[in-house]
């Protein structure tokens, strides 16, 4: 409250710089899908059905409530998180079963990828290589953290959820606020202390606490394949103020399989880039003592559905 006061001119210009990201990329990019994500959760909610080579991909999702798969993967953060919620306060999910999806359904979706993150990544086939990445973090602890089975489905009859439009107006306003509030601490910190910090560190700090402007902040990073390793990361993990996000649009839920999702997502990301740069598989070796972790204290995963 004192910085506010005593530096009001920083906390000005990052406020600034939060509602004209929020404006230029934020909203373009998430609202349409938080309006989608609702009339399909609603629509179809338990329905739609995958055919069976797909339908064991992301357990919990794809063989129970495959139209979460849309939200979850198209959407961008939070939506997925968002569309997950709602099919549990409808009815079409276990509360235990919504808080497992958590880990793996909230993502970055491919228009804040090839919109914003694309500008930054010299070559287009670095940004699907991006994407691509990302998704098999997804997967990953989709297989780590899987959903407990039922002994057979059961269809759930799902209540209504409200207008779309409202319900989207008023997701968004609450992730803009989150943005612009970040925004300011950021401006202060880059005040204060980020410019005697390397431009890596520089970048992972402020991708940690918000994942727009650390993208933003990928120029500063020369070396093309840090460059990369460091933006796959920051997309896997999200950063503090999806968090907080997610938290604002899944209330009722627990945060912790999200979370833990998050860690195996970002690890997933880490290995995969470092095999990536010395052109060798080893580093990803190390997924599978962390894979047989979690199914001991997590219980069995599912299966590979090949």
């Amino acid at each position: 409250m004192l910085a506010l006061v005593l530096d009001s001119r920083t906390a000005l210009i990052g406020a600034q710089a939060g509602i004209t990201l929020c404006l230029k990329t934020v909203v373009p990019s998430l609202f349409p899908f938080f309006v989608v994500s609702c009339l399909v959760v609603g629509f179809w909610g338990a329905e739609l059905r995958l055919p069976g080579f797909l339908s064991g991909l992301f357990p919990g999702m794809t063989d129970r409530m495959p139209a979460l798969a849309l939200p979850a993967f198209l959407g961008g953060y939070p939506v997925g998180a968002q569309a997950v919620c709602q099919a549990w306060r409808s009815g079409s999910l276990t509360k235990e079963e919504a808080q497992r999806l958590l880990a793996f359904s909230s993502n970055a979706g491919p228009a804040f990828l090839f919109g914003m993150v694309g500008r930054f990544l010299p070559e287009p086939w670095m940004v699907w290589l991006a994407w691509v990445v990302h998704i098999l973090g997804a997967f990953f602890a989709a297989r780590c953290l899987s959903v407990p089975s039922r002994p057979e489905y059961t269809q759930l009859v799902c209540k209504g959820l409200g207008d779309p439009v409202r319900e989207g107006v008023k997701t968004m306003g609450a992730v803009c606020g989150w943005i612009v509030l970040f925004r300011t601490f950021i401006a202060f910190l880059d005040r204060w202390v980020l410019w005697a910090v390397p431009p890596t560190v520089r970048v992972l700090i402020i991708g940690l606490l918000e994942l727009s402007n650390g993208c933003l902040e990928l120029s500063r990073i020369s070396n093309l394949a840090v460059r990369f390793l460091v933006c796959t990361c920051l997309l896997a993990a999200g950063g503090l103020c999806v968090t907080v996000q997610t938290a604002s649009v899944t209330r009722g839920l627990s945060l912790r399989y999200y979370g833990l999702g998050k860690v195996l997502q970002t690890l997933m990301s880490l290995l995969f880039g470092i095999s990536l740069v010395l052109k060798n598989p080893a580093p990803l070796l190390a997924l599978f003592p962390v894979f047989l972790l979690c199914k001991k204290r997590y219980g069995k995963p599912a299966a590979i559905v090949v």
